[in-house]
């Protein structure tokens, strides 16, 4: 094994763990899950079958990713967010043909206690801010709070908020790196 398993968690026949990886306490990884390099589950997480987690992903305590989501590389889930996968779900109703993908990609964080409908596509470098509630897509950068979420900002790929408008455009710098960001048109971009 190329990965930590602590002895509590189960990983089922079949699923692939990239190295380095850290499973922690009370985790259950279901056996078709793929899970890149360098990856950290935190206690009590769930890892349905249909999922990929890219390398460098950190899902803290609490977090389900159920079937049809997908994180990228590097992303960050907060302690007890959530990922849903049928968007008007029944107990006693077999929705499963009605699973909705969801996209969370590079570098992108969901912070703590939000909320990620399913069939939304969150952009690189996109802030979720705590106990928000996503329902539609999500641009690149963009800083996303409230319920349901709200942009109110833009972030940098350090995750500090940048001094530009959220419409209109402009140039700003990372406070912390010095990179360079130009808006144009409501599209963010790293210079």
């Amino acid at each position: 094994m190329t990965y930590y398993k602590h002895p509590s968690a189960i990983v089922d026949e079949g699923a692939q763990i990239g190295t380095d990886s850290r499973v922690w306490h009370f985790v259950h990884v279901c056996a078709q899950a793929v899970i890149g390099k360098g990856v950290s589950l935190g206690q009590n997480v769930f890892v349905g079958n249909k999922v990929t987690i890219g390398d460098y992903c950190k899902i803290q305590n609490n977090v389900s990713v159920y079937d049809n989501v997908h994180l990228e590389e590097g992303v960050f889930c907060g302690p007890s967010m959530v990922f849903t996968n049928v968007y008007n779900p029944r107990s006693l109703i077999e929705r499963k043909d009605q699973y909705r993908n969801t996209l969370v990609k590079k570098g992108a964080t969901l912070g703590a206690n939000c909320t990620i409908i399913c069939g939304v596509t969150i952009g690189e470098y996109a802030f979720i801010g705590a106990g928000a509630v996503v329902n539609k897509d999500v641009p690149a950068y963009a800083l996303m709070v409230g319920v349901p979420a709200k942009q109110i900002g833009w972030m940098s790929e350090f995750g500090e908020q940048l001094a530009l408008p959220v419409v209109g455009s402009g140039k700003a710098a990372c406070e912390a790196t010095g990179d360079s960001y130009v808006l144009e048109d409501g599209i963010l971009r790293k210079i």
